[in-house]
């Protein structure tokens, strides 16, 4: 199939990305516009991973107080440059996180984060919960290993569904502004206080 200069500009202003990378996208992709913007967006995640180990020290604080002061949040988002730390979309992404927080009160950032202890707590959970619903040995495994992923999926903040579009995680929002920044972004940490709750 013929590799258009419409084909091109269309899905430069989409992605952003090169000309030449929009050419070898579209070459790849067989000129299908959705596979293309696939190749181009695995490419920059590509791109972003040989990026993770440069030093994200520039970034910004986001403070977000929620319900006329009943729930605060504070989460530090780093990255390469402060001409990064300046981008709209890397301040709208600091925000969305915090939103995100105050909402969906995760515990951690990352899956690997998650103290071994507590893993084991909740398999003894599901495991004693199964046992007590009289769940035959054979699949309890299975059992286990699906309320460990729940767990997961609510505590962790990158395996959470994103608030505003739940067919993405925050993972996915994350990666979108990571690809297209072309820089190393690091959530570095984040407090959530409620107001009335008993402190750690």
């Amino acid at each position: 199939m013929e590799i258009t200069t419409a084909m091109i500009k269309q899905l430069r202003e989409a992605t952003g990305a090169g000309i030449l990378d929009c050419r070898k996208a579209l070459e790849q992709a067989g000129g299908n516009y959705e596979n293309a913007v696939d190749f181009l967006r695995e490419k920059g995640l590509a791109q972003a991973a040989k990026r993770a180990d440069r030093s994200a020290s520039e970034g910004v604080i986001e403070v977000y107080s929620h319900g006329k002061g009943r729930v605060a949040v504070v989460v530090e988002l780093n990255c390469e440059s402060d001409f990064v730390a300046r981008e709209e979309s890397f301040r709208s992404l600091a925000h969305e996180l915090a939103l995100q927080i105050a909402a969906a009160q995760p515990r951690w950032i990352k899956e690997e984060d998650i103290p071994a202890a507590e893993l084991e707590r909740e398999t003894a959970i599901a495991t004693n919960r199964a046992r007590e619903d009289g769940k035959p040995e054979a699949i309890m495994p299975k059992i286990v290993e699906g309320a460990l992923k729940k767990f997961k999926d609510e505590s962790v903040l990158m395996r959470q569904k994103y608030i505003r579009d739940e067919s993405m995680t925050v993972q996915d929002l994350f990666n979108q502004v990571v690809v297209a920044l072309k820089e190393n972004i690091v959530i570095r940490r984040f407090v959530r206080w409620e107001l009335g709750e008993a402190s750690n």
